[in-house]
């Protein structure tokens, strides 16, 4: 029997974000239900951050399993609100004392070029399906999206993301050409360096019949967004364009792919139905800011067009948002607009949806570990990770003060939220145990599926 006497609230999202919101109020003794709209509560951990990063992954992981299985904690997997459950439902009859939003930003930015969200699996695809299915697509029982990555691809965008989805092209092409000449070498290896692994093989990029594929900036590379550090006095500014520049040009060098700078894309190139390229506009930077270069134009054809221009939160109905991102009025706390027991954390309020670009929002990145990027070690995306969770922590704290000065909910609300959310277990087979769980739906992890084909 549930003890009367406690607050009880929900969030919406079990990944940095909500996990450490929900383990800051268990531990107040605050219930909590933790509903989350994936199978495994890891958000972009497991599905954003490309898979590479294996010890990061699992630490990350663990760290979040720790904090979710707090008996205080119930979990509600496959639940998404807005499609399983009503916003305005949820808010009005549940009884909950607090409902805290926290589903991350999934939704990719459009391409600003008109109509061309037609050729979306004809020669489009965004970054968050990419790298959905680069991390899982080796699974014996995947069923998401199918991508084919050619050669000469173009990718629009700038930052962090942008040379992840680099990283992935390059990744895949090179190592399909590997294959056709009887060399296997594991994304693993690829990921470090593909310029060491093709010098291994006595090998260039042309003897393997490849160019690689282009990366399309509107900006210059030395404006790339690598770092949330002030760029208020000129050494500032020196400094950071500097490390900005450096990462552009070592990126290049390890994995062998082209750079076009100062271009945006202004249309679309269609032939037989698909998209075959982009034309684009010439910009320049004066003083900072961006401008047209009147008359000159380019046009890139190429194998596919991926876009990875940053990632924004879904719309909600009932959620009123501005900008891409809900709308709030306390900066502390974060509540929505027209709520006073509502309130969104994590990406839902930066807007931003890849990992590194969105974990250090609230704390100043350091220059010199964005100065060693490229040679990154777990540790230094952990503390990212870290600092997200001390924002979050804050942001619990005031929640909680909030939700102190509130009716404690009855037993009648208590045993009806327990009956609710037993109902949504039950419906994808939850048996009650977090950890149980966990156990059973952890997918097959890439490192241990080579392993297990080579002995």
């Amino acid at each position: 029997m549930e003890p009367s006497g406690h607050h009880y609230v929900a969030i919406f999202g079990g990944s940095v974000a909500g996990s450490e919101a929900a383990f800051q109020l268990a531990e107040r003794g605050i219930r909590v239900v933790v509903f989350d709209q994936n199978t495994l509560p890891y958000g972009k951990i497991e599905d954003g951050l490309p898979l590479w990063h294996i010890k990061l992954r699992n630490k990350e992981e663990q760290n979040i399993d720790e904090k979710l299985s707090h008996p205080n904690i119930r979990f509600v997997p496959d639940i998404r609100l807005g499609r399983d459950i009503d916003f305005n439902d949820v808010v009005r009859n549940w009884g909950f004392s607090a409902v805290i939003i926290a589903v991350g930003a999934w939704k990719d930015r459009p391409l600003p070029v008109e109509g061309i969200d037609a050729y979306v699996g004809k020669g489009l695809i965004y970054q968050n399906p990419l790298i959905y299915w680069f991390n899982h697509k080796h699974e014996p029982d995947y069923s998401g999206p199918e991508i084919e990555i050619d050669d000469n691809a173009l990718i629009i965008g700038g930052g962090l993301a942008s040379l992840d989805v680099v990283k992935v092209v390059m990744i895949e092409t090179v190592q399909k050409a590997l294959q056709q000449k009887g060399i296997n070498e594991d994304i693993f290896t690829l990921a470090r360096s593909i310029k060491k692994v093709l010098e291994k093989h006595n090998l260039t990029i042309s003897d393997l019949g490849l160019n690689g594929c282009t990366l399309f900036y509107r900006r210059r590379g030395k404006d790339m967004p690598l770092t949330s550090s002030p760029k208020e006095t000129p050494d500032q500014i020196v400094k950071i364009e500097s490390i900005s520049q450096k990462v552009i040009d070592n990126s290049r060098e390890k994995y062998l792919f082209h750079f076009e700078e100062c271009y945006t894309p202004i249309d679309k190139i269609v032939q037989d139905g698909k998209l075959k390229g982009l034309i684009f506009q010439k910009t320049e930077v004066v003083n900072g800011n961006l401008r047209v270069v009147e008359g000159e134009t380019k046009k890139a054809e190429g194998s596919v067009v991926i876009s990875s221009i940053g990632s924004i939160p879904e719309k909600i109905p009932g959620i009123p948002s501005e900008k891409e991102i809900f709308k709030i009025t306390d900066p502390v706390s974060c509540r929505i607009e027209g709520y006073d027991n509502v309130f969104a954390i994590g990406n839902a309020v930066t807007g931003r949806g890849n990992i590194k670009e969105s974990l250090h929002h609230g704390r100043e990145t350091t220059l010199k570990i964005m100065d060693q990027y490229l040679d990154m070690q777990e540790t230094d995306f952990h503390n990212y990770l870290r600092n997200t969770e001390d924002r979050i922590a804050l942001q619990a704290t005031s929640i909680a003060e909030q939700i102190s000065q509130k009716s404690i909910i009855n037993d009648e609300a208590i045993r009806s939220i327990l009956a609710k959310t037993r109902k949504f277990q039950d419906k994808v087979g939850f048996n009650g145990s977090y950890l149980d769980w966990i156990d059973r739906k952890k997918p097959v992890r890439l490192e241990k599926f080579i392993s297990s084909n080579n002995v």
